[in-house]
């Protein structure tokens, strides 16, 4: 090493003649009384690459201009065709024409509540993705005040299922007390999901028992399919109902598709078929039939997709309270399947 960077530490002004900035590529031997400073580089200074962002394509839907037009077609010619079907009545008898007439009446006032169901349904299953995002964000940014509008939210939905009386009056005592952002939603998510989880696993479990049963013992595959199909709905619609959600048609087809594509980003059905492939590996293929392997197959699927739309449904993302495995529905299955025997 050099006399110069073993120079003991010293103080000096930065006015003093002896003081000479430099840069860092600059070689120069400078004398030994030359105090020499080189700035570092400020981070914030350096330049910025900037990726190019190309502009969005705006392309002109025709698929949702034809499937309008063609709603509103079938909007009119209904309309038409029933009111030329009450004026045929009128001209036959005036008896039948206020019958006719009572009954598009009747008609009409169902379709309106269906429809304003089905957009309540729609707007609770918005609000229930729009209050498990905002719980992740206030995970990560323990924002306090954010967290405090999300439980009272939280108690909202709630307020309808009696088994959470006492959660949430537990709830409610700890809403004044000061206590961070992340930690109040882990906090509601103790007190207020786990009963619902519990019944979920149970829910799930059961249904994929039930899979498994039925297309063990079924001879026809269309009878499997269709089984698996309605069980899976069903399952689907009965989690929706305990974490606050009201899902009518519509609001179903929504929660599908929601399903199907959190099973395809997160992988589920691969889990699946390797848990399986190793579960059945280990000596439980040798105690099971065929049938019995298909079945505990279509169980697990079942299994699988009811833990995806757990992770749906949930209005509070997993934080404090542990996720539910399929290797524990997996074991039950298998545990029963072998009672079964």
């Amino acid at each position: 090493m050099n006399d110069r960077s073993q120079r003991r530490p010293a103080t000096f002004r930065l006015d003093d003649p002896g003081v000479v900035v430099t840069e860092a590529d600059e070689t120069s031997r400078l004398g030994r009384a030359t105090i020499q400073i080189t700035p570092e580089h400020d981070p914030q200074a350096l330049p910025v690459p900037i990726a190019a962002v190309l502009p969005a394509r705006r392309r002109f839907r025709w698929g949702t201009l034809f499937w309008s037009g063609l709603g509103g077609l079938t909007l009119l010619g209904t309309g038409l065709g029933v009111v030329h079907l009450i004026e045929d009545l009128f001209a036959r008898s005036e008896t039948l024409g206020f019958v006719g007439l009572a009954f598009a009446f009747v008609t009409a006032l169902a379709l309106a509540v269906v429809l304003g169901r089905e957009a309540l349904g729609l707007a609770r299953l918005a609000t229930i993705e729009k209050l498990h995002a905002r719980a992740a964000a206030v995970l990560a940014s323990d924002d306090r005040k954010e967290s405090r509008v999300i439980v009272r939210d939280l108690l909202k939905i709630a307020h309808q299922n009696p088994q959470l009386a006492r959660a949430r009056a537990t709830l409610e005592s700890h809403t004044g007390e000061i206590i961070d952002g992340a930690d109040m939603i882990r906090l509601a998510e103790r007190e207020l999901m786990s009963p619902l989880d519990a019944e979920a696993r149970r829910l799930v479990s059961s249904a994929a028992q039930k899979v498994s049963i039925v297309t063990a013992v079924s001879p026809r595959a269309a009878i499997d399919v269709l089984f698996v199909f309605v069980a899976a709905v069903r399952l689907i619609r009965q989690l929706a109902y305990l974490y606050g959600g009201r899902p009518g048609a519509l609001g179903m087809i929504r929660l599908l598709r929601h399903v199907i594509a959190h099973l395809a980003i997160t992988g589920g059905m691969a889990a699946s078929d390797s848990l399986v492939q190793q579960m059945l590996g280990h000596g439980i293929a040798a105690k099971l039939s065929q049938r019995l392997g298909e079945g505990v197959l279509n169980g697990l699927l079942t299994a699988r997709l009811g833990l995806a739309a757990i992770d749906v449904t949930r209005p509070l993302p997993f934080a404090a309270l542990p996720p539910p495995k399929l290797s524990d529905l997996a074991t039950d299955l298998l545990r029963k399947k072998e009672d079964e025997e």
